[in-house]
Order: C-alpha cells, then structure tokens, then sequence
C-alpha cells in the first residue's frame, strides 16, 4: 500500500512513526504542512521514507496560504497516487486532505485538536464537523477523543484507538545516581517536568506550586526540562521565589538521553490542561516512575488514584503542592507504584504492539473506498 503520511511539522512523534512505517511492507511519503520555530526533532526522516518536496514545510503556515496549499496538495496526490492518507491534527492537515476531496482518508488526532480546539470558535468548529465528514477512519489515543468525535455525528464503530505507547526496552526501571550525585541531590526528592512551556501544559502551575512545597520541605527539588513560549513567565517565577538552587533548568534533551532523565527523578509530574494518552506519561510508567498528573479525562484513563500514582484538580495549584508533598512523605509506598507503574506500562504502553492498530486502520479505510 502507497501511504502519504501528512502531518503538521517534525516531531519525535512523526519519528517514531516514520521509523515505525518504515519496517513495513508499505510504501511511505512523508508530508510536512509547516516548520514552526525551534526544531523539535534532530534525526533524519528515515531513509526508506520519501520526503515530498511541496509548497509547505519551510515556514509557519497561514490561514491566507490554504488556497495555495490546497491546489499544491492536490498536484502531489496526483503525483504520488497513495493508496490512503494518514493525516493530522485534525483541523490543518486532515481538513486540507478532506477538501482535497481524496478518499480513503485516515484522520489522526493529536489529542487537543479534538479536546480542545474543536471549542475554540466556529471556525474551527466547521473545520472539525468538515474533515470528519469526510474521514473514512479515525484515529485516536484514548476514550475522550472518541467521545468528542460522536458529538460531531462521526461514527463510534469507524474510531480505532491507538494509545501510541513507547519503546520499553528504552524507557524501562533503572537508576541515575551519577546525574543526581553531579548535582549535590543525593539526599533529595527530584520532581521532573518536561512539558513543553507552553500555557496548556501548564508549567507556570507547576513551578508555583513548587514554590509553595519546598517551604514546607526543603529537601524538594524540581528538575525542569523543556523550553517554549512560557520561558520569561516561568524564569520569572523562579527568580521571584529564589529557587535558583532548587531548580535546575536542564533544557532540550535528546531522545537518546532521555531514559535517563526519567532515571533520575523519584516523581513525574504533569499539570496539562488537555491531553490525549500523554506519550511522556507511558514513558515514566515504563521506567517505573511514580507519578502526579491532572486529572483530565486523558490522565484518568491511565491513573489509578494511589496505585501508579496520583492526581489533582486540573488547575488547583495548592492541590497540586499538596500532591508533591504527599509524594514525598509517600516512603515505601512509592516502591509499591514503581511495580504497579511498569506493569501497566506493559500491559498497555507498548509501542510495539499498539503500533499494529494504525496499520489496521489503514486496512479498514482501504476496504471502505472499494
């Protein structure tokens, strides 16, 4: 099967499952609606994938370039012949791909174009009800993007969900004593937030909160990675708060390294005001990390109240403050959820396994269009 994978931009996810469609027997084209900013992903589009040189993927994309981008699309369907699109988020490049008029057509969500831009005016609301009209399979990572899509009138059979999951021979139980050691944090609590910083991952609650826990024990500390537009706010508070020795501000890592980060904190941490089946989440249940999550519809499809962890009022930074000094005073408890925490990692994050739900989406949009 030719696939024309199109998504917005490059990311470790679009990576991932590149490298993924790669090892199959399909023949794959990759599609990039825009280059925003800074570049999240470093490693090469995997040589078995054919980039699509187009009108898109040099810049940010505009609302004044749809016309032009729609009449380019259309010469590289022409051009490429796919047997089936797989495109997302929802709104950009699945809407682009239904306009195009090109069937079958696999729509993938990213999780807030379903939960949270669909609310975000008309305009989007008509670009939603529009692509999914047009999609003869949806793909989502959890239970509330389903939900979401029925109340556009799209059919709860012809959902296919896919938790991504992760590589859990990469994210798996270990420890980094020596990252902690070259910090002087031997004696610590280590917390990690590596969300981006931007206003729906909510880090600015996050680093607030901190500084409301630390008061009450010292032995905090807050490993923070990650950059976005946030960084003057959450800099801000840290300064205002004098966390400069309580908070190590570790920026981008990279995918190689990232295990290790997981590693080295005893808490995961996630204020995220919208999420789907959080891809970092499965990464510390699959090392075998404790975690602290908000409780919105995605979160609470994986976390058991003090089992894996545990959640917080979306939004409630006291409750959150409360939360990191209950995991502190936690002791042998958290050995208890560091056990729970890699089987349900196993049990439903592997990647290896889940993988095989796109490809059968791909099959069910295949058989729909003859």
């Amino acid at each position: 099967m030719r696939v024309l994978y199109f998504t917005r931009d490059y990311t470790p996810h679009d990576h991932r499952f590149l490298s993924a469609l790669a090892k199959t027997k399909h023949e794959v084209y990759f599609l990039r609606l825009e280059r925003r900013g800074h570049q999240q992903e470093d490693r090469i589009v995997p040589q078995e994938v054919e980039q699509v040189i187009w009108r898109g993927g040099q810049r940010p994309a505009k609302r004044s370039d749809g016309l032009a981008l729609l009449r380019d699309l259309r010469r590289v369907i022409r051009k490429v012949q796919p047997d089936v699109i797989h495109a997302g988020p929802i709104q950009t490049c699945a809407l682009l791909s239904a306009l195009s008029g090109f069937r079958p057509l696999v729509s993938m969500s990213w999780g807030s174009d379903m939960l949270k831009d669909t609310d975000r005016g008309w305009a989007w609301r008509w670009a939603t009800k529009y692509a999914l009209k047009h999609t003869d399979v949806l793909v989502g990572d959890c239970r509330a993007v389903q939900e979401k899509a029925t109340t556009f009138g799209f059919p709860k059979d012809r959902v296919v969900l896919f938790p991504w999951g992760v590589d859990l021979e990469q994210f798996k139980p270990s420890k980094n004593s020596a990252y902690r050691e070259r910090r002087g944090w031997e004696d610590n609590f280590v917390i990690l937030s590596l969300r981006s910083w931007a206003p729906i991952y909510g880090v600015d609650n996050v680093v607030r909160a901190f500084a409301r826990a630390v008061q009450v024990k010292p032995a905090l500390r807050l490993l923070l990675l990650g950059n976005g537009p946030q960084a003057g706010l959450i800099h801000s508070i840290v300064r205002r708060h004098e966390l400069e020795d309580k908070v190590l501000f570790g920026g981008q890592v990279s995918n190689k390294d990232l295990a290790g980060m997981y590693h080295a904190a005893d808490l995961y941490l996630s204020a995220s005001h919208s999420d789907g089946s959080s891809v970092s989440l499965m990464e510390a249940l699959g090392c075998g990390l404790p975690v602290l999550v908000s409780d919105i519809p995605g979160n609470k499809e994986w976390i058991t109240e003090g089992q894996e962890g545990w959640l917080f009022p979306d939004g409630d930074e006291t409750a959150l403050a409360e939360g990191m000094l209950r995991a502190y005073d936690a002791g042998e408890k958290l050995k208890e959820m560091r056990i729970a925490a890699r089987k349900l990692a196993e049990e439903r994050a592997d990647w290896d396994k889940n993988f095989a739900k796109l490809l059968e989406a791909y099959e069910m949009a295949h058989k729909r269009a003859k």
